[in-house]
């Protein structure tokens, strides 16, 4: 009994020794440096990952091709295709529009300043931890959760716009291992969570490759698994530029 008291002892110091507290900026140092560094996540200029994404629930999935598309300073693109129909939304830094096929809708529809939110937060590709104060976020300490048995760093976000985001950073590696947003849609308060991993060197930074996401304490109804990833690939501005209407045919 003396021996295992003792061997608890010693677990318990050896634990409180490495339990020790972070800061805010500690903690996103070491998430910038696990993900290769500061430089090298902005030598990343533009960005193209092209997929799979999995769409459904209850038993029913779709499969669909899946391509994002993302350039400085705050521009992207994704695409879902299948059967020869393209489902497009995209944000340009300041207008946020959509093609929805699948919804019956031929022609392109400028999103709300609601609707475009998470929008704008993907076409941040360093992310809001990067230059926090700068962007006008405000980030606090949580602690440690339980995300899937793994006792993860937890940060809100308290973003510009005046949503939060909270971040779950793995504790050996930093990286983001789920990301939940509260967001206000017309009054109505959403919760998205998204569950990251299976992360892959692109350019000297690591990006997830597995991206699943859904209502927060629902199942995840959509999975991206990515397959091929490039960084500073040329890409057409007017990819990200709301379609000008086609020119009028005299008679």
């Amino acid at each position: 009994m003396l021996i295992r008291r003792g061997l608890l002892a010693a677990l318990l110091l050896f634990v409180a020794a490495h339990a020790r507290a972070f800061t805010v900026d500690e903690l996103i140092a070491k998430n910038i440096e696990a993900k290769g560094g500061l430089d090298k996540i902005r030598a990343i200029r533009t960005l193209r990952t092209s997929g799979q994404m999995r769409v459904g629930g209850g038993g029913f999935s779709l499969d669909l091709a899946y391509t994002m598309m993302a350039q400085r300073p705050a521009m992207i693109r994704t695409e879902a295709s299948i059967q020869g129909l393209t489902a497009v939304t995209a944000y340009d830094g300041s207008i946020g529009w959509q093609l929805q096929p699948f919804q019956g809708r031929r022609d392109p529809d400028k999103m709300s300043a609601d609707d475009m939110k998470g929008l704008k937060l993907s076409a941040d590709m360093e992310g809001p931890l990067v230059d926090y104060k700068a962007k006008g976020h405000k980030i606090d300490y949580l602690g440690t959760e339980d995300v899937d048995g793994t006792a993860a760093h937890k940060l809100k976000i308290s973003l510009k716009e005046g949503d939060i985001r909270y971040v779950y950073l793995d504790p050996d590696y930093f990286l983001e291992i789920r990301i939940v947003d509260q967001i206000k849609i017309r009054g109505v308060e959403i919760e998205q969570e998204t569950d990251l991993g299976d992360y892959e060197q692109v350019n000297g930074v690591y990006l997830p490759f597995s991206i699943e996401s859904g209502p927060k304490g629902g199942p995840k109804g959509q999975k991206i698994t990515i397959v091929k990833a490039e960084a500073n690939v040329d890409l057409n501005d007017a990819l990200f530029h709301f379609p000008a209407a086609p020119a009028a045919v005299s008679k």
